[in-house]
């Protein structure tokens, strides 16, 4: 863990924009935190005197560890048990409330950035997230302003072709919120299938250390099984449900005693719920513990 240092340290005062880089770079709160570790080992090491823009040094820092450890992580993924869904992260109801910051960190967003190359990855991030400009990314990546325009024009053309069109009508989430809690209570198949978009589908991601789908499902008969297979009268089982801001969204926490067990983010699309998406790795459920701001 880093240690404490007065706030005053560049480091410390931009703490939490570095772990929302990392996390919409990675998606991932382990590997996240240690970039951190290993930016803040970095820069102890560094002559802060001769840092003119520590805010600019400390986000390239960032950046290119994030980057190494994307192109690693690839391969790793590419021999994951199930489907990889990213880590989920408790974020508060301000970010919540700011549209354009919440849907950059929703799960569904982190999916669709899966496709992009890490270097539009990053370029994607640090332009459409923060609001750097074409002539600070090239200094940040160190490749010419020309190229930098490239990438980020083909990044995001290739997520606006797919990202995922949803409602964000908060009062409308609430409400199916508790009506699928309710569901849940009940083992009422029924009343979880008319929440169900018809064209619904369903992931799961226990990566091996726990039962899991490792499948996608389709369909309200499928999902609506399936989900009160996993999530049906909960207390029965020990473990407790409750609406929660998951990746600046509203959606559904599991936990036993203290320990979180699962989280399931979804899309909201007409009223009904589509896009489900159900993390119970335990591996993966540290950002639903403690502070972590994205």
């Amino acid at each position: 863990m880093i240690d404490s240092t007065p706030a005053q340290d560049p480091f410390f005062e931009h703490r939490r924009l570095l772990f929302a880089t990392a996390y919409r770079m990675l998606g991932s709160v382990a590997d996240a935190e240690d970039i951190l570790q290993d930016a803040w080992l970095s820069w102890s090491r560094t002559n802060h005197a001769s840092v003119q823009q520590p805010k600019a040094y400390l986000v390239r820092t960032v950046t290119n560890l994030s980057l190494n450890r994307l192109t690693s992580a690839r391969a790793t993924r590419e021999s994951y048990v199930g489907p990889w869904l990213p880590e989920p992260v408790l974020t508060d109801t301000d970010v919540a409330e700011k549209t354009d910051m919440a849907e950059t960190v929703s799960m569904a967003m982190l999916v669709v950035m899966e496709s992009l190359t890490p270097i539009e990855r990053a370029v994607f991030v640090l332009r459409e997230v923060f609001g750097y400009s074409h002539a600070e990314l090239a200094e940040v990546l160190e490749r010419p302003e020309p190229t930098i325009r490239q990438i980020a024009h083909r990044a995001r053309s290739h997520v606006q072709a797919r990202r995922p069109r949803f409602d964000t009508d908060r009062a409308q989430r609430d409400a199916i919120t508790d009506r699928f809690l309710a569901a849940c209570d009940g083992g009422d198949l029924n009343a979880m299938m008319e929440l169900l978009a018809p064209d619904v589908t369903a992931w799961s991601d226990g990566g091996g250390k726990v039962t899991a789908s490792r499948r996608p499902l389709h369909g309200t008969s499928a999902v609506g099984r399936w989900l009160l297979g996993v999530l049906a009268k909960p207390d029965s089982q020990g473990v407790t449900l409750s609406a929660v801001e998951i990746n600046g969204e509203l959606g559904v926490l599991a936990v036993v005693g203290d320990t979180p067990v699962g989280a399931l983010s979804f899309d909201l699309v007409d009223g009904r719920m589509q896009n489900l998406r159900l993390q119970v790795n335990p591996d993966k459920l540290a950002g639903l513990i403690g502070d972590h701001t994205s």
